[in-house]
């Protein structure tokens, strides 16, 4: 295992690699967000003023709106969003396998509604959209199975592996000498810390470093906290000695640090608000002419004559200034110049940059998305009528489901596992790997165009059937339905299994061959029955079949 100082150590060199971002990060925290970003300093709970470079507060509304659209539109807690599944079709199609997977997303989703999952990913939909980078900690809780720590940029540090994928994990933060005994025990501190508390010095604060990163000394047969594939320590940073607070490990890695953007090998990505920083800062200057302009003309600076100097006078509405009438009508206040400032073209400058500002943080397509007359829209709708839009959130949405919902569904599966909070399993899926299909809003929207062919096929297809019916030969409607309703997201208990529509339609026709027997032994005995009650005495047919017979 590593020791205190190497761990200082590396948490040195990543901080010399993120360094290169701090001042945009700075920069993007005073024009957009002032209360995110941890940059000089670690300090919590500060409530000094932050917003003094902010007039016009488009991009702090816009980075609202996206967030609030990404959390209704791609992990809403009031519609499932999301579905397990097997890789083979077959399988999916058995009642069984199809009924435990939907018992498991329920559960799933339940533990996700009871924790602060939402109100976590809020934050990092925030900071992603701003900053380009979010980090989100899945730690495992007795009460509610799971508890989130979100995290802001500049308090952390992550590196990747050859794979480019985020696997290493180092924080630095405070946490009260209170907290450090209560969480890690008095005898895990440092002389120091041990002194405060025994003294009283409670409130004081402690520099902790939290470490996660792949176990490189792992036993593999063992099976200890200490042998865990990913190593987790806390550490005090004042602490001279080996000492550490606390050494445990992970099953899988915890930290969610979801990337908007990222070109190359980088670490870090780029988001919305780098793209239009440079709007934003300049609408603050031209919010900050037009305000002046503005103030110019309701306010003009005056010019009066020497003879008023020391004198009483008033520019108050209704106030009397009296004047020597020698002087003439230039002998009263009058503007210094002329204050006829272009506003209008201002304006509209100003109106420009502010729609660029939107543009870029997806304002039109997440507002159309919230602010629909109905109560829920569909995704037809957004394909429809934001297609190009959705086609440059493709690549996010697909980053967000690698990086962010796919690891918080692993983690919190394996977490029921190891809880035995998953009904028993069907014999089918032993050693089967599950797979996740996202069905949100947005999700849907990107398969919208797969829904729309099948409509248009099945359109095309009735049109032909009414000239040759036999075109019906060629349309799987079983297959349609079971398409269109995977595409729709739609609860698996609604579409009946192929299994049982097969038996249902066996017994179906088995009871039809039951009634056409029935009909059959019915019109034979009727016609008995007939045959019975006529008259053979006379003469006609029946009496000289029977005669023949005879």
């Amino acid at each position: 295992m590593a020791n205190t100082m190497d761990y200082m150590r590396r948490w040195t060199d990543i901080k010399d690699e993120r360094s290169t971002y701090f001042g945009h990060w700075e920069e993007l925290s005073e024009f957009i967000m002032p209360r995110r970003g941890r940059f000089l300093t670690s300090k919590s709970n500060d409530g000094s003023k932050k917003n003094g470079k902010i007039i016009d507060s488009t991009g702090s509304m816009a980075v609202r709106t996206l967030s609030a659209g990404m959390m209704s539109g791609i992990t809403s807690p009031a519609r499932p969003w999301f579905r397990l599944a097997t890789p083979q079709a077959a399988l999916m199609e058995q009642s069984d396998v199809k009924q435990w997977l939907f018992a498991v997303e329920k559960t799933m989703r339940d533990i996700f509604s009871r924790s602060n999952l939402y109100n976590s990913l809020q934050t990092v939909y925030e900071e992603l959209a701003v900053f380009g980078t979010g980090a989100l900690l899945i730690s495992e809780d007795f009460d509610d199975v799971i508890r989130c720590y979100p995290f802001t940029v500049g308090e952390y540090g992550i590196a990747q592996s050859h794979r480019l994928q985020v696997d290493t994990f180092y924080r630095e933060f405070n946490m009260t000498v209170a907290q450090v005994v209560e969480q890690f025990g008095l005898d895990s501190c440092s002389d120091a810390v041990q002194t405060m508390f025994k003294s009283g010095q409670l409130d004081k604060w402690v520099e902790v470093l939290h470490v996660i990163e792949p176990n490189s000394a792992r036993e593999y047969d063992k099976k200890d906290n200490q042998n865990m594939p990913y190593h987790s320590c806390y550490v005090e940073k004042a602490s001279k000695n080996e000492r550490k607070l606390l050494e445990s490990g992970y099953e899988e890695f915890p930290v969610l640090a979801p990337r908007w953007h990222v070109t190359g090998v980088d670490i870090y990505g780029r988001s919305p608000g780098m793209d239009v920083l440079g709007d934003v800062k300049a609408l603050q200057i031209e919010q900050k002419r037009k305000a002046q302009g503005i103030d110019k003309m309701v306010n003009p600076p005056l010019q009066a004559p020497s003879s008023l100097r020391g004198q009483s006078a008033s520019v108050l509405p209704g106030g009397v200034t009296y004047v020597d009438t020698m002087q003439g009508t230039q002998g009263g206040f009058r503007p210094t110049y002329e204050v006829n400032p272009r506003l209008g073209e201002l304006q509209q400058d100003i109106q420009e940059t502010q729609y660029r500002i939107r543009q870029g943080f997806y304002s039109d397509l997440f507002q159309m998305m919230m602010n629909s007359d109905r109560r829920q829209i569909t995704a037809r709708e957004i394909d429809e009528r934001h297609e190009e839009k959705l086609l440059m959130l493709g690549p996010v949405l697909e980053r967000l489901h690698t990086e962010l919902l796919n690891p918080l569904i692993d983690r919190t599966f394996n977490i029921m596992a190891r809880n035995d909070l998953l009904p028993p399993a069907p014999e089918e899926l032993a050693g089967v790997t599950l797979k996740v299909e996202y069905i949100s809003v947005m999700a849907q929207a990107q398969k919208a165009i797969g829904t729309g062919a099948i409509e248009r096929l099945a359109g095309f297809i009735g049109n032909m059937a009414a000239v040759k019916p036999e075109v019906l030969d060629k349309f799987d409607a079983d297959q349609s339905v079971d398409e269109y309703a995977e595409m729709l997201g739609v609860p698996p208990k609604i579409v009946v299994p192929d299994d049982i529509v097969q038996q249902v339609r066996e017994e179906r026709a088995a009871q039809m061959e039951q009634q056409m027997a029935m009909e059959q032994v019915n019109q034979g005995a009727q016609a008995a029955k007939v045959m019975s009650d006529a008259d053979t005495g006379g003469e006609n047919i029946l009496s000289d079949i029977i005669g023949g017979i005879g």
